[in-house]
């Protein structure tokens, strides 16, 4: 085996392992969440929406509007 492959399987065993990690993490979460005051709570909370929830942008109020009728 090259070294390029070699470096894919390292890379792919890599990631695989971190997937891993993750989810059995990700599983825990709900009862983290449950063991925290809840001002910490709604700090984690907070950080975690951008990753579950679309930005909101804010516009201008004549974006988009017509101005003669």
């Amino acid at each position: 085996m090259n070294t390029k492959n070699k470096e894919q399987v390292l890379t792919m065993t890599v990631r695989e392992t971190l997937k891993s990690i993750m989810q059995k993490e990700l599983e825990k979460i709900p009862e983290h969440l449950e063991t925290l005051e809840a001002k910490e709570r709604l700090n984690i909370l907070c950080k975690l929406m951008p990753f579950v929830l679309p930005k909101v942008e804010s516009i201008h109020p004549s974006e988009g509007e017509c101005f003669r009728w």
